[in-house]
């Protein structure tokens, strides 16, 4: 089987278990997921399976992809992922996965991206502290000592500096499933996943 499914992100809630504890959940939208091509060794250099997510008219599709949807029989997707490993060779073009392909307590990793910032002061970004409060110091906010004067003349890479923040690549990792919704395909993951409400997610098994 393929090691994964896709899924899009729905919101938080929260769920109680049997003691009464209460639980802060993920919902995710994680089906059904269509199989689209499946890469192998011998012609790609590699073994991987090719879902899609989330379909969408035809119209909006280029030819190259709407006849690799088409040659798998399957609906346009706005979303397409692969998952490589051996177990994806158990899987042929045309399948469909759904929420049932994990089970309730099963550790699985949430890939997505994270919530764009924007450009991001020093102490947002990394967490450093502020200066002194007091008249005159002008260092409340600013990142510090950039280095050397002349030697060497420059700022070492890695500095904490300002910057971009967020809109990255993120994986969340050993987290719980809760539930499996297979009437509305939604998978139930305790604690919080990353990304901003309706933004697509690779769900992937761990190994």
């Amino acid at each position: 089987m393929a090691l994964g499914i896709l899924g899009k992100k729905i919101g938080m809630t929260q769920m109680f278990d049997e003691s009464g504890n209460l639980i802060p959940v993920t919902l995710i939208l994680a089906g059904p997921n269509y199989v689209v091509t499946k890469r192998i060794k011998e012609r790609d250099g590699y073994e991987a399976v090719q879902l899609g997510f989330d379909a969408k008219p035809a119209r909006n599709v280029n030819k190259p992809d709407a006849k690799r949807f088409e040659n798998a029989n399957v609906p346009a997707c706005r979303f397409v992922r692969e998952f490589r490993g051996e177990g994806s060779q158990d899987l042929e073009p045309g399948q469909t996965l759904s929420v049932d392909f994990f089970e309730a307590g099963e550790a699985v990793d949430v890939i997505g991206t994270s919530k764009g910032r924007g450009f991001a002061s020093v102490r947002k970004r990394h967490n450093s502290s502020p200066g002194p409060r007091s008249h005159g110091s002008m260092y409340r906010n600013k990142p510090g000592s950039m280095g050397q004067s002349s030697d060497p003349s420059r700022v070492y890479k890695g500095k904490k500096l300002p910057g971009q923040m967020g809109s990255t690549r993120v994986t969340s990792q050993n987290l719980k499933v809760m539930k499996t919704d297979t009437a509305r395909n939604i998978l139930v993951i305790k604690g919080s996943v990353p990304g901003a409400n309706q933004s697509y997610v690779m769900i992937r098994k761990r190994s």
